[in-house]
């Protein structure tokens, strides 16, 4: 098969799995607000406003892997594929304004108790447990590279724990009528957001300040390079993401090798990059008796 076969399927699959945990988390999330409302559960309403905060991450990022193909442009010389960083942010953004609410108004909750009806609550939490698993299977395992991607799996398996989190807590305010523990629950389910928020967040800022991806290691690539036939010297080696799907590389490399061999050692190199996750490299070769001067 193809290499543009293979990517047009794995960009059907994702938009596959997008489009469905969205319509999956959508209807869990209006079930859950109307069951927390309807029988005083705080920690179901903080689910619910999860699961709500997973649906806008999920259609940012649905939305920006689409921009992210877009062909470059004349002025946009690089594509689209920054809109992918820009969701992942905007997603963090959005969940950590969330988990304020939820905090919040657990508090006032502890001050205050409410009445809580167990058993609809731990239905519905189940339901979460049930719809956020499923929902992360949709993605597979191409996901890992991915920062978009990985976000909105990290983000619906941390909601499928605070679902259990809500089920355990449904369960025991129906065993003992500690009606504070429902309380206590949305507290813990408001600060386990704002955890995913700041990772979130932390994650997206540093592949937009063009950070070396964690899944790279520099010195590896560095001596990769360096050992390929006739390389002496590797500088000026920059690598960072365009997008959440993509990492490039420039790097100068010095050789002694006769400039004949310049274009077989050229795609040596880039085979090699690719091996270790680089997808799209520059580089500039020159005589190993030229000056160094890196920067």
């Amino acid at each position: 098969m193809a290499l543009h076969e293979q990517q047009h399927i794995g960009r059907n699959g994702q938009a596959s799995a997008f489009r469905w945990s969205i319509l999956l988390n959508s209807a869990l999330s209006v079930g859950q607000l109307m069951v927390g409302t309807a029988f005083g559960s705080l920690a179901l309403v903080g689910d619910a406003v999860h699961n709500l905060g997973d649906v806008a991450g999920l259609g940012l990022g649905w939305g920006a892997e689409g921009l992210a193909t877009r062909p470059p442009t004349e002025r946009f010389t690089y594509g689209f594929g920054r809109t992918t960083q820009l969701a992942a942010l905007a997603n963090g953004v959005l969940i950590a304004m969330a988990s304020a609410v939820v905090i919040v108004e657990g508090i006032q909750r502890l001050l205050q108790p409410e009445p809580v009806v167990s058993g609809p609550v731990a239905w519905a939490a189940a339901a979460g447990i049930a719809v956020n698993l499923f929902s992360a299977r949709l993605f597979g395992h191409g996901h890992h590279h991915d920062l978009n991607r990985r976000a909105a799996v990290a983000h619906l398996l941390s909601d499928a724990l605070v679902s259990v989190a809500v089920l355990v807590s449904a369960l025991l305010v129906g065993l003992t009528g500690w009606l504070w523990l429902d309380a206590l629950t949305g507290i813990g389910v408001g600060l386990a957001i704002a955890l995913t928020a700041v990772q979130l967040m932390r994650d997206a800022l540093r592949v937009m300040l063009d950070a070396v991806p964690p899944h790279i290691q520099i010195r590896q690539v560095r001596d990769l390079l360096q050992t390929l036939p006739g390389v002496v010297d590797v500088h000026h080696v920059h690598i960072w993401c365009p997008s959440t799907t993509q990492v490039a590389l420039t790097a100068h490399l010095r050789r002694n090798s006769d400039p004949a061999k310049d274009l077989a050692l050229l795609h040596r190199a880039k085979a090699a990059l690719r091996e270790v996750g680089v997808d799209h490299a520059t580089l500039q070769l020159e005589p190993a008796d030229s000056e160094l001067n890196p920067i």
